[in-house]
């Protein structure tokens, strides 16, 4: 839509600014596609050809977004979809310092596992947003389990854990990477007997608990306490939406902050303040039908609607967290936002032309083009 057929553009140079009510009725109307380098003369010299309406559109897009959170344009999600708005993290649990100290020890412990040769931190890195950077976990003997290491940052304010939710607590969590064949490879009880009769555990437990008796229990709160104190460093996005420096993000991270909010249909898996609803969706990767499937959530509710559905994790620190998805499948940033572009992979149909079982109608191809994808991933690397 031109600038001025119904709505205000802002006046550029030195003019006056639209109202915040032209510049969101601006934004509620579709982008033009770009268009293609105008034709010039060969004599002529070579200039950038302006585009009032682009123009107009992103000075409305600082405008808004440098404001309350409460003027800021409307997203755009599905019906139905339980949605936040975007906001400050909250403060992280604040577990006693001895047991936080103690399972910080242990999370970094090889002698937790069977070969002691594997930590927690083998796996969940802090460099690397505790997570590992590899496409699929290795774990005992090197062997590589089905899936990729979820990151734990914010990990405390996540209430159903692992891919596919099936621990309900950290203190549960802490010890199923334990106790699995392709990772740590430990029996429990091996362990509590290692802990107490090898190692200095029984005094360190002493201090924190009372007492020298080194159980499971007490394994797996030290560890879970150690984890709830995990979080993204801070960032610039911080800065921003907690109010103390609007201008944190340049004007193309927030174009792709709008981009995330509206066109890019983020909004309706990763909103709040930890950009996650902590929902399970089967997104198209999860091989359904087919040689590598992953059953995902069905395999821990036996129901039908959850076949393929995995968490969705938060994306505070997302572009420390590489590769990406429950497999691993997007080794970067800009590849796992060209994959959703897409509208992500689709199994094949059957002969009614029917997919078995298609993703999540909250996957859409999206239709953003190339300076669009470049914003928001600018946008994602400020989180």
């Amino acid at each position: 839509m031109a600038a001025g057929a119904g709505t205000a553009a802002p006046a550029q140079g030195g003019g006056s600014a639209a109202s915040a009510a032209d510049c969101r009725a601006l934004l509620a109307t579709a982008a033009p596609p770009p268009q293609p380098p105008a034709a010039v003369n060969a004599d002529a010299p070579r200039r950038a050809a302006a585009d009032p309406e682009a123009e107009a559109r992103q000075a409305c897009v600082a405008r808004l977004y440098r404001g309350p959170t409460a003027g800021w344009p409307a997203p755009q999600v599905d019906a139905g979809v339980k949605w936040q708005e975007l906001a400050p993290r909250p403060a992280l649990p604040a577990p006693p310092a001895p047991l936080v100290a103690l399972g910080a020890q242990l999370f970094a412990d090889p002698r937790l596992s069977r070969g002691q040769d594997i930590s927690c931190a083998s796996c969940h890195a802090p460099h690397l947003g505790f997570a590992d950077g590899r496409r699929l976990a290795l774990g005992h003997e090197a062997q590589a389990g089905p899936r990729h290491t979820p990151h734990l940052l914010g990990v405390a304010f996540v209430p159903l854990l692992m891919w596919d939710g099936r621990a309900s607590d950290l203190e549960s969590q802490a010890l199923l990477p334990i106790v699995n064949p392709l990772e740590m490879a430990m029996d429990l009880g091996q362990l509590q007997q290692r802990l107490s009769r090898e190692t200095d555990y029984p005094q360190r437990f002493a201090q924190v608990f009372g007492d020298d008796a080194v159980t499971l229990q007490r394994l797996g709160e030290a560890l879970a306490a150690f984890q709830r104190r995990i979080e993204a460093p801070r960032s610039r996005f911080d800065d921003f939406i907690e109010g103390c420096n609007p201008q944190a993000l340049t004007d193309r991270e927030l174009n792709g902050l709008h981009l995330f909010r509206t066109k890019a249909r983020c909004m309706n898996c990763h909103s709040g303040p930890q950009l996650t609803q902590h929902e399970f969706h089967q997104i198209g990767t999860s091989a359904l039908g087919r040689r590598l499937q992953d059953l995902g959530r069905q395999a821990v509710t036996g129901r039908a609607e959850d076949a393929g559905a995995l968490r969705t994790p938060s994306l505070r620190g997302v572009a420390r967290t590489a590769p990406y998805f429950h497999n691993g499948s997007a080794p970067t940033l800009r590849g796992l936002l060209e994959t959703y572009n897409a509208g992500m992979p689709r199994p094949p149909k059957n002969a009614q032309g029917l997919m078995a079982i298609p993703p999540s109608p909250l996957i859409q191809p999206l239709q953003l083009n190339a300076r669009e994808l470049q914003d928001l991933e600018a946008f994602l690397r400020t989180l």
